[in-house]
């Protein structure tokens, strides 16, 4: 069987909306391998990170961390 553009097109056409980031991906990286590796993985990093950083930003407002006292250390023989 060949595959030719219209075929492709119709399976495109099939995949999920939620997919399209992902198939987006994979169709420029079968363009141009070498560029995509070189920019979109840094940005895809950076996003993720961002997007990491946007959710949880102030989810421990109501109940902030705090450092206790951190009591004595014991003193113990010295490793000869």
């Amino acid at each position: 069987m060949i595959i030719t553009k219209d075929i492709l097109k119709a399976e495109i056409d099939r995949v999920p909306e939620s997919y399209f980031d992902v198939l987006y991906r994979i169709i420029q990286a079968l363009i141009n391998p070498l560029e995509l590796i070189a920019t979109s993985t840094t940005n895809y990093q950076h996003n993720n990170w961002a997007n990491f950083v946007d959710e949880t930003y102030g989810c421990l407002a109501d109940d902030p961390i705090e450092r206790r006292e951190q009591g004595e250390f014991e003193i113990r023989e010295t490793i000869e």
